[in-house]
């Protein structure tokens, strides 16, 4: 497998991550989350060779979203999206395109994921994980061959997603870390949507204090 990060500087949000995952052995991607940069996410996909499958949104805001259309219009993939994503692309208040300084964004998914569906990139395997929380529409992806997690902005380095937005609630969140995300092999490698990766068994102990409170 091949992992590549993009860093998007956004207007009021600073940088959020993009991700570019390949199967080496079919030349097949999946673009997660394209905030921006688009040029350099081509630029990537062509020198690897790799066809790309899936644009896949781990919720629905603007500073994850930005890019889809012009990357879907350059190289194709399904767009991806959690089912209470779709209403909230089509709503478009819960994007927030205006709250970071962009104009209205309107994106619409190819197809829309559910808790435990399965994702294959050629051979690469990945499990949807509900985490909502940030967002009501908030998903992880989970390879575990690979032993890595794609948290979107549930999970962070030492934090979590913000919860004073639309559709964001407290409770929601700390559920989907710890009954969803924490369960997993501490060896698991976590990339968040902003900030630096992490691993599982780093993030336990700041949510030990709280799990009597979510139980």
């Amino acid at each position: 497998m091949i992992l590549k990060r993009i860093k998007v500087q956004m207007k009021f949000v600073g940088e959020t991550n993009c991700y570019i995952i390949v199967d080496e052995t079919q030349k097949k991607a999946m673009v997660i989350d394209p905030a921006g940069e688009v040029p350099k996410i081509i630029e990537i996909l062509n020198t690897l060779g790799a066809e790309l499958v899936y644009i896949y949104l781990t919720h629905c805001h603007a500073d994850h979203i930005n890019g889809v259309n012009e990357l879907k219009k350059e190289k194709g993939g399904k767009v991806l999206i959690h089912r209470k994503g779709r209403e909230n692309l089509e709503n478009r208040v819960p994007v927030l395109a205006e709250y970071i300084g962009l104009p209205p964004i309107y994106v619409k998914e190819d197809s829309i994921v559910d808790d435990d569906d399965i994702l294959h990139v050629g051979d690469l395997e990945l499990r949807v994980i509900y985490t909502p929380g940030h967002t009501d529409d908030g998903t992880s992806l989970y390879c575990e061959k690979e032993e890595m997690l794609f948290s979107g902005d549930t999970l962070f380095k030492g934090a979590w997603g913000r919860v004073d937005l639309p559709t964001s609630d407290f409770d929601s969140i700390m559920n989907s870390i710890i009954k969803k995300l924490l369960i997993l092999p501490e060896n698991t490698i976590v990339y968040p949507g902003h900030g630096k990766p992490t691993r599982i068994g780093d993030e336990k102990p700041i949510y030990l204090e709280a799990k009597p409170n979510i139980d």
